[in-house]
């Protein structure tokens, strides 16, 4: 199967490279300025989360300020949508997300406006002016269901990489616990993706962790 090519795409929608491509999976990765912490408590990543949610559709039929619940997002009468979301994980300083582009542009649609939404959010609240986030997000894309499954791994291990808790169900800002059916909630789409049961997945991603920490700490080694 080809699945297109490799491409960046510009904060607000400016494209750099070549256009995402509908129907191909991407992994978004996004950085405050400076490494500048943008997410404080546990309140801004679940608003930060909520609007995954709300702006995954196409159109909105009441802003995202209303603070709709997370559940009443998708209306089941209105289901088209830019992008499904594999997996997520939202960290201090950045966000990492697994994107399935849907619509043309989609990808850029979506991560300009929950970019701009939390920007206006974060500096109304914090009484700051400016951008909050680095030039540009980064798009990879994703050439087969078996790295897929890997990065789904590494992105659900960035909390313990980061020493912020011990076992990555513990941190519930990801979608780990999706994963592992310990939740109600449902952001995410991994529909005909994978074959496996929550135990196995859990297995295959904590047999990881402290290979990752590892590879995180030379890493930054090698940046000082």
């Amino acid at each position: 199967m080809d699945y297109g090519p490799t491409c960046e795409v510009g904060y607000g929608g400016k494209t750099r490279k070549d256009k995402l491509v509908n129907d191909h999976f991407y992994h978004v990765f996004t950085r405050s300025i400076a490494q500048y912490r943008i997410f404080n408590n546990k309140r801004e990543m679940s608003r930060f989360i909520e609007s995954l949610s709300h702006y995954q559709l196409k159109s909105h039929e009441r802003k995202f300020s209303k603070h709709i619940k997370l559940q009443d997002k998708i209306n089941p009468d209105n289901p088209e949508k830019l992008v499904d979301i594999v997996a997520y994980c939202i960290m201090p300083t950045h966000i990492h997300l697994i994107l399935k582009q849907l619509s043309e542009n989609g990808i850029s649609i979506f991560m300009s406006n929950v970019l701009n939404s939390y920007t206006r959010y974060f500096n109304i609240k914090h009484i700051r002016k400016g951008p909050l986030w680095e030039g540009r997000f980064k798009s990879a894309l994703i050439k087969n269901n078996e790295y897929l499954l890997h990065l789904t791994r590494y992105i659900h291990l960035n909390p313990t990489t980061a020493f912020l808790v011990n076992k990555p169900h513990e941190w519930k800002e990801s979608s780990y616990k999706e994963y592992l059916n310990t939740t109600e909630q449902k952001l995410t789409n991994t529909d005909g993706l994978f074959d496996f049961d929550s135990d196995t997945y859990k297995k295959f991603v904590e047999d990881q962790l402290d290979y990752q920490r590892e590879l995180g700490k030379i890493k930054s080694m090698i940046l000082e």
